[in-house]
């Protein structure tokens, strides 16, 4: 695993995210088809470059992203 492999998938990630106001993790992972780790590496990406909106939903223990517009 290097950064440019990251970046691909915060790159897929970002896209899915891209097409629709806000996502579940689940959905974002059945969207862009990466694997658990592939998928938090990419969400580190995305929040330390500032373009990522994480909310913790506490009663549906569920974790929504969206893009920060």
């Amino acid at each position: 695993m290097n950064t440019e492999t990251i970046g691909t998938w915060a790159g897929l990630m970002w896209n899915a995210l891209n097409e629709v106001e806000t996502l579940g993790l689940k959905q974002v992972k059945k969207a862009t088809k990466l694997k658990d780790k592939e998928l938090y590496a990419a969400i580190g990406w995305l929040a330390r470059e500032g373009k990522l909106n994480i909310v913790e939903n506490a009663e549906e223990k569920e974790l929504y992203l969206s893009l920060v517009k």
